[in-house]
């Protein structure tokens, strides 16, 4: 039984890791292409719409992301219950936070009509994206394959849809609007295998909507904190330096983070055995999260390296000349994400351990340490003050905030742990169950 389950936990990680490697082909064409067409100027205008939605997002999931694998594992018996719940909350959710997008931009960029009608546009996707979060039920069941599959489905479509829109010559608008109709195709698609496969018929409970909210409600102030890091300095640079700045930012970014998809799905793929650890076998608990965060740490090192010495070569063959502002600040961020991908193995441990009253500490001063240096370097060195900024607030947040925090500094020496070298072959053993 112990092998089947080992073995289950491995292929669903496969199947998620895939899928995932060519949906993040898809983007980075349909990104290249799309910041070709439209040029630093109104590809930062999108990205700009997208960095504002970006706030709502946290919002609208109201920290359920984080617990609905936990919640699934923990409810087997009402799993269509939490299913439902959670849906429903999330969509009432979503339409309030559309309002706010809308308010938002209204008021940020009342001269800006074109800005604040791509805003609104843009955040239909909430809406979808709440639809979407069916998919913690699969990974809760390692069930990922199904997923996967209609996740790619999905992309592909929408990926020919936009290479039509880009061929057609269409306008800002509709590529606003396209990011939302591969969450509905997921959304539709994931629902249609659940009412084949799920055992238990979906329904609503407001006892268990306030019990969820009550165990998710710290993500919520810790999951925008932490949007707040990848998107203020967007948000920033459109008021100081205009679109054309956010354009560069964005390319950066972007490039930065081709690989992202790999690390999330290792850490979505070893969430659910490592929970299952911690309630029977809290050594293999330990070894697991430090296995875990060995193989971030050191396959992100080397990504990193590697990306810092061909920036020049990476900026100019997915983005052109035109694009020759980014390549600088990629550099500087090709090393933010080695920090960044230690905040969700963290986040896993503080599940298991209970201590989730503490993500709000580390996120809230994460997110002001966030806007106070990118306020003091964005004037002087520009989209480079934008990149420092991402680089130190990672180090700060997911490295620093913790072993600051009395209550969490065994995780930091968990961390310590899996970044040595001479036990990273014993911690990944344990990760991967051996």
């Amino acid at each position: 039984m112990g092998f089947q389950v080992k073995n289950k936990v491995v292929t669903n990680a496969a199947w998620i890791i895939v899928c995932r490697v060519l949906q993040a082909v898809l983007n980075l064409v349909i990104s290249m292409m799309t910041a070709r067409y439209f040029g630093p100027s109104n590809y930062g205008l999108i990205n700009y719409a997208a960095s504002v939605v970006a706030f709502f997002v946290p919002v609208m999931q109201l920290g359920l992301r984080s617990t609905l694998v936990q919640e699934y594992i923990q409810n087997k018996e009402k799993e269509g219950t939490v299913l439902g719940t959670s849906t429903v909350m999330m969509v009432i959710s979503a339409l309030l936070c559309m309002l706010g997008v809308t308010s938002f931009a209204m008021l940020a960029n009342n001269n800006e009509k074109e800005t604040i009608i791509v805003c609104v546009l843009y955040s239909v996707v909430l809406l979808f994206q709440a639809f979407e979060m069916i998919q913690y039920w699969f990974q809760a069941r390692l069930l990922s394959k199904y997923t996967s599959v209609v996740s790619l489905c999905a992309y592909v479509l929408i990926s020919l849809y936009k290479i039509y829109l880009l061929v057609s010559h269409k306008s800002v608008y509709w590529f606003a609007v396209s990011n939302a109709l591969d969450y509905l195709l997921i959304s539709i698609g994931l629902f249609v295998i659940y009412k084949k496969i799920g055992t238990s018929r979906i329904s609503f409970s407001l006892k268990l909507a306030k019990d969820m909210l009550h165990k998710s409600k710290y993500y919520i102030i810790s999951s925008l904190m932490v949007t707040a890091f990848g998107h203020i300095g967007s948000i920033l640079l459109e008021f100081i330096n205009g679109k054309e700045a956010v354009g560069f930012y964005t390319a950066a970014i972007t490039c930065a983070g081709m690989t992202s998809f790999a690390f999330n799905a290792l850490v979505d793929s070893a969430r659910p055995m490592i929970l299952s650890y911690k309630k029977t076998d809290n050594e293999k608990f330990k070894k697991s999260v430090e296995g875990l965060y060995s193989v971030i740490f050191y396959t992100s090192l080397i990504q990193s390296v590697v990306i810092c010495f061909f920036s020049p070569i990476i900026v100019n063959i997915l983005y052109g000349n035109e694009y020759g502002g980014a390549i600088q600040p990629l550099r500087i961020i090709a090393w933010y994400t080695i920090f960044s991908y230690l905040g969700p193995v963290r986040n896993v441990w503080i599940l298991a351990e209970g201590k989730q009253k503490y993500l709000w500490i580390i996120n809230l001063s994460g997110a002001i340490f966030n806007i106070c240096v990118n306020l003091l370097l964005i004037p002087f060195l520009d989209v480079s003050g934008a990149a420092v900024a991402a680089l130190l607030t990672q180090f700060f947040t997911n490295v620093v905030a913790s072993a600051l925090i009395k209550p969490l500094r065994e995780n930091n020496v968990l961390m310590l742990r899996g970044l040595n070298p001479c036990k990273m072959v014993e911690n990944v053993k344990c990760l991967i169950g051996k």
